[in-house]
């Protein structure tokens, strides 16, 4: 049993971690490094620490409470839990167009096969997990292998790169230029949206709740942040390394610059590897935790669970195999991804102090401090940020 519980932590943590890392990801971090340079270690340190305040806030009261966001928003706020369900699935649909087209772009550059191909068997292979008996074991097998190929790989692309680390860590502390942009973008990419709730709602699926859990469930969350993180920052110094030397990232496709600059024709190789299981991980975890954010409202979607996620990964399939990468689309619902983490990690807080709700659970007053802050800072900044896609649709 307890080996069953440390690979579900384990598997939480990766889940979320390989939710966050998708072809967006990957195109924000090179694009970001390319404008901010070596200031913008300061934006990820920022981002790690905003992260965490929600991440760890978020899971905690999931545990405790025994209850899926949803439920624990309806609990708050009467049909809250149905506008946060509305507003996670819509962004993962969107976002999963977005990932299936990733994963198509990834076998397109490893095999040849059109983009549309590529995608379409890309499905095909997440679809697959989801028809396993024991789908939550092998989605975080799957989400591990992946996490750890990923990382290794840029890793070694990093230290061919040669990036100025020195500046890279002064410039962390001391940034010359900020961009608040990049923050929100930053924060709703690795915690907005679906993404922070994946590993919650897997460990409660697992079992892993309660105030017993605790302790566990805040190492699984910290966890899964700095996984996330490790890769965060192997790929800003690997896009330093080589926009430090005067190279231009391609525009239609920035982050494979690198890869294929260090390394040729095998770093293009390296590269489609890592865009296909950052791509893949992300369409099943988008899948399930968007699923995970009805099955509550009815027992039939809980009986036929799975059967919900393989329609959610053929319908995302399809959208992009006959219309393409709604482009426009992906941009607002990247900006909104970091809107909703306010309010998802505001109605959690309110929560997290009812009794109703977490019992005679006594909510730590620095989470909740912690919490509130990051609840302030992305309102704030996600207003900004919105206010500017908006001007920019009419200048």
């Amino acid at each position: 049993m307890a080996n069953n519980n440390r690979s579900a932590l384990l598997g939480a943590a990766f889940l979320m971690a390989t939710s966050a890392i998708g072809p967006g990801f990957l195109t924000q971090t090179a694009t970001f490094t390319q404008s901010l340079l070596a200031s913008f270690g300061f934006v990820i340190l920022l981002s790690i620490l905003l992260d965490i305040g929600a991440q760890l806030n978020i899971w905690r009261i999931v545990a405790v409470s025994e209850k899926k966001a949803q439920d624990i928003a309806n609990a708050v706020l009467p049909g809250a839990g149905y506008f946060l369900a509305v507003l996670i699935v819509m962004g993962g649909l969107a976002f999963n167009i977005g990932n299936v087209g990733g994963a198509g772009l990834g076998l397109n550059i490893l095999t040849g096969l059109s983009p549309e191909m590529g995608a379409v068997i890309s499905g095909a292979i997440a679809v697959g997990i989801f028809l396993f008996k024991e789908a939550g074991k092998a989605m975080d097998r799957f989400a591990q292998v992946m996490g750890f190929v990923m990382i290794a790989l840029t890793i070694y692309v990093a230290v061919k790169a040669s990036p100025p680390v020195g500046e890279a860590v002064v410039r962390t502390f001391l940034p010359e230029k900020l961009d608040v942009i990049a923050i929100v973008t930053l924060v709703g990419g690795t915690v907005g949206g679906y993404i922070t709730f994946a590993g919650a709602h897997r460990l409660l699926d697992a079992g892993i709740k309660g105030k017993e859990s605790l302790k566990e469930v805040s190492k699984s969350s910290v966890s899964a942040i700095l996984i996330a993180s490790i890769m965060r920052v192997v790929l800003f110094l690997a896009i330093l390394g080589v926009v430090s030397q005067g190279v231009t990232l391609d525009p239609k496709n920035p982050a494979a610059t690198p890869f294929s600059h260090v390394a040729g024709n095998f770093g293009l190789i390296i590269f489609g590897i890592v865009i296909w299981a950052a791509s893949i991980t992300s369409v099943i975890g988008a899948a399930y935790t968007s699923v995970s954010f009805i099955t509550s409202f009815s027992p039939k979607i809980e009986k036929h669970k799975n059967c919900w996620i393989v329609a959610f990964i053929v319908i995302s399939t399809i959208v992009l195999a006959t219309i393409g990468r709604p482009a426009q689309v992906l941009v607002f619902v990247g900006a909104l991804n970091g809107l909703i983490l306010p309010v998802s990690l505001g109605l959690i807080l309110l929560a997290a102090h009812k009794t109703k709700i977490v019992g005679n659970y006594k909510h730590p007053i620095w989470m909740t401090a912690s919490g509130a802050v990051v609840v302030i800072v992305m309102a704030i900044l996600s207003a900004m940020t919105l206010v500017k896609y908006f001007n920019s649709l009419f200048v």
